[in-house]
């Protein structure tokens, strides 16, 4: 057996926007885009968009006005959390099925290791291996397709390679329901020509830099020498500039890791004044505090650390955070320390963004930690019924009864 990794990047096929089609099939072949509560006179981005409105120029974090002014007839919804989160454990309990070294990267994707997943001999389904390299596995990729598909409706993009780094970069290569193999002979083909914004970890100023340099493509980066590299963005990153435009990437697909917090926040329609709109904001802070709070009891998790998040109409933003004695997962004892961490913040101007934190997590004894989420999520699959199409999410609840939420804060 050769000692070469296959690693496999699972991205869906732009994921929310998939989920509401299933439950709105007329909106198939039409410019779609999610985000806020689906009003584009409102507040609020895009969070993705169906491949028709991304033809348009639409992309997400995009203002909604903005996607609205690129196209006229494009439908907006809103987004429902809960039902792409039910999704995303049915498409991972389906990859469960197949291979058990999966690294959980978010609600939409994964990485798995499929260097010894599945039998020299044959993939699942009968169908014959391919021999040799990468491609020797593109079988099982394609069963662990075939299998999202039939679990979830949804279609997805995989990505083939020797490490995590080309295995993302070959997941959007042949979108939407591709499989891109990138075997390290294909790097000068396949990798070189490519912007090397599609390097994951190249932000917009590294890129912007890059340009300014005369480094557009991969290739590009690829033929300079580390010496320069480190001296134009210093040691650690010019030396994995270089390594990351020649393929190389040692990073393990990580089964099992510890969250360091669980945190919600809310963008609100309208700036908010703190103390004539005092009590929509407390309500606000209560219902965030409550979610948090059934978030960690879900993941089997307890919090000490306890912030609140502000941004401000100027766009600026302030933090405070309290640790408490003990950690908790009670809502009360959440909201008690979220208040009193918003009372120590000075309050200026209008407020356009709540949000709160718990940190400094520890699993609760007794609990089952959502560490392996991607192959836990086989038993959480069978999950509450979908939500009827059209339906909107629940309301968020009034706050609590104590104290801390009946005390408007000054306006300074």
């Amino acid at each position: 057996m050769s000692t070469e990794r296959c690693i496999a990047h699972l991205d869906m096929d732009a994921f929310y926007a998939s989920v509401e089609l299933l439950r709105r099939p007329e909106l198939r072949g039409k410019p779609v885009a999610i985000g806020g509560r689906g009003d584009p006179r409102s507040r609020g981005v895009v969070t993705t968009a169906t491949y028709e409105a991304r033809a348009f120029g639409i992309r997400s974090g995009m203002a909604l006005r903005r996607a609205a002014e690129l196209c006229a007839e494009c439908v907006f919804l809103p987004v429902d959390f809960d039902e792409y989160r039910r999704y995303s454990r049915m498409f991972k309990a389906a990859i469960a099925t197949l291979a058990d070294r999966i690294e959980d990267r978010g609600i939409d994707e994964v990485y798995i290791d499929l260097t010894d997943a599945a039998a020299a001999d044959g993939a699942p389904g009968g169908e014959p291996r391919a021999s040799g390299g990468i491609a020797r596995h593109a079988p099982m990729a394609r069963e662990i397709k075939r299998r999202v598909h039939e679990a979830t409706g949804l279609t997805c993009s995989i990505g083939l390679a020797p490490n995590k780094l080309l295995a993302k970069i070959a997941s959007d290569l042949d979108k939407p329901d591709g499989l891109c193999i990138v075997e390290t002979a294909d790097i000068p083909t396949k990798i070189w020509p490519l912007p090397v914004r599609r390097i994951n970890g190249v932000g917009p100023k590294a890129d912007e830099k890059l340009q300014r340099l005369g480094i557009r493509t991969i290739g590009e980066l690829a033929a300079r020498p580390e010496p320069w590299l480190v001296e134009q963005f210093g040691r650690s990153y010019g030396h994995w500039l270089l390594e990351a435009a020649l393929g190389r990437d040692d990073r393990e697909v990580v089964t099992e890791s510890e969250p360091r917090s669980r945190s919600r926040e809310t963008t609100f329609e309208r700036d908010m004044h703190p103390e004539r709109d005092w009590h929509e904001l407390a309500a606000t802070l209560s219902a965030l505090c409550r979610r948090v709070a059934a978030d960690l009891r879900t993941r089997g998790y307890a919090g000490r650390t306890i912030g609140v998040k502000l941004r401000f109409d100027d766009f600026r933003i302030a933090t405070r955070d309290l640790t408490l004695p003990a950690a908790t997962t009670d809502e009360r004892t959440i909201r008690k320390a979220a208040f009193e961490c918003l009372a120590r913040q000075p309050i200026e101007r209008r407020l356009r963004l709540i949000g709160v934190r718990v940190g400094g997590l520890e699993p609760i004894a007794g609990a089952a930690p959502g560490a392996s989420a991607a192959v836990n999520a086989a038993q959480a699959a069978a999950a509450a019924p979908a939500r009827p199409a059209g339906a909107t999410p629940p309301p968020a609840a009034a706050p609590g009864a104590g104290d801390e939420a009946q005390r408007p804060l000054p306006f300074v």
